[in-house]
């Protein structure tokens, strides 16, 4: 038996572990604090959620960029989206169908246009540079500024407010809140430093290039919580929240998450992102748009769509890592 082996796989499947676990508590005491001081659930949910919920790839992003190996935290940012939108919807949409009804899911659309155009645009030409990283963190606050004057002027009348109001806690103490925003922290650290390490071991052992592990393995792992969020929304009957959680995860991991390697380690874009990784995450985001936005009547992902986006994320593992897996370790 191969012990250095066995390590890797190891700190991947507690670092994996870790990471649900500490997502959870972090958005749990980070969405109970900001109610008690009286925010309200629908900037809660818009905001806090959707960063907490991209919290494991922001602190994969951090450690792998100053570990150096920035492909990997481009692959994990770029491969993140593509697994939201195949594996995590594909597969809740197999457990229970989606209807979007909420005005405010839909206005979110246009924003992932952009901000997936704007990623596109940035990565397309080869280079994540500084000003680049800039621009990203730029776009990062213009988006929360958006999404709170969304919230604010909400006529509380579209479904995914209350929705929002039913998951975040009511009746948790500041002080609990702080405390459960402050181990989901320190958890989802630890959690990153064992996968990034876990991540890169297992790459080289096996002959493969970072950015392919963080396109395949990280990007399982690190949308984890993502998966949970949406299985556990569409059981309770709040498919907005689910659909809601993966555009705005989405948008997330193209800001918060790639901005950081852009500022820490700026360099070249991996080859193959550039001619194919990123032509496939502008396809599904236009094909989960078709899916999920309806013109005059709700959007619906049905069990037939969810098979469809299953089998895709199949098919794209399946080609990373045999005919697709791009540069291999020496």
């Amino acid at each position: 038996m191969d012990w250095e082996l066995v390590n890797f796989i190891a700190a991947l499947i507690f670092g994996f572990g870790f990471i649900v676990v500490g997502a959870d508590r972090f958005v749990t005491g980070a969405a109970a604090t900001a109610r008690n001081f009286g925010i309200s659930p629908l900037i809660i949910g818009l905001t806090i959620v959707g960063i907490g919920t991209s919290a494991p790839e922001m602190l994969v992003s951090f450690e792998a960029s100053m570990k150096g190996t920035s492909a990997l935290a481009i692959g994990n940012a770029i491969g993140s989206n593509i697994t939201n939108i195949t594996l995590v919807i594909g597969l809740t949409a197999l457990i229970v169908p989606l209807t979007v009804k909420s005005n405010i899911v839909k206005r979110e659309f246009p924003i992932l246009f952009a901000i997936t155009a704007l990623g596109f645009l940035l990565l397309v030409d080869g280079t994540l540079s500084t000003l680049d990283g800039y621009i990203l963190l730029a776009g990062l606050g213009v988006l929360i500024y958006w999404i709170i004057k969304v919230g604010l002027k909400s006529n509380h009348n579209d479904p995914i407010e209350q929705e929002f109001a039913d998951e975040i806690p009511a009746n948790m103490s500041t002080t609990l809140a702080l405390f459960w925003l402050v181990v989901g922290l320190v958890i989802l650290i630890v959690s990153s430093k064992l996968v990034v390490w876990g991540g890169v071991g297992f790459a080289k052992y096996i002959g493969i290039s970072d950015v392919v592990i963080g396109l395949t393995i990280i990007a399982i792992g690190t949308s984890l919580p993502e998966l949970a969020a949406c299985i556990a929304s569409a059981l309770k009957n709040e498919p907005d929240i689910a659909i809601g959680n993966i555009i705005g995860s989405n948008m997330f991991n193209l800001l918060a998450v790639l901005f950081i390697p852009g500022l820490i380690a700026p360099g070249k874009v991996p080859d193959v992102v550039v001619n194919r990784d990123l032509y496939v995450m502008a396809g599904l985001t236009l094909l989960f748009f078709a899916m999920a936005f309806g013109l005059r009547k709700p959007g619906r992902i049905n069990r037939y769509y969810g098979f469809i986006l299953l089998s895709l994320f199949i098919a794209y593992q399946i080609f990373l890592f045999t005919v697709g897996s791009g540069e291999k370790v020496v």
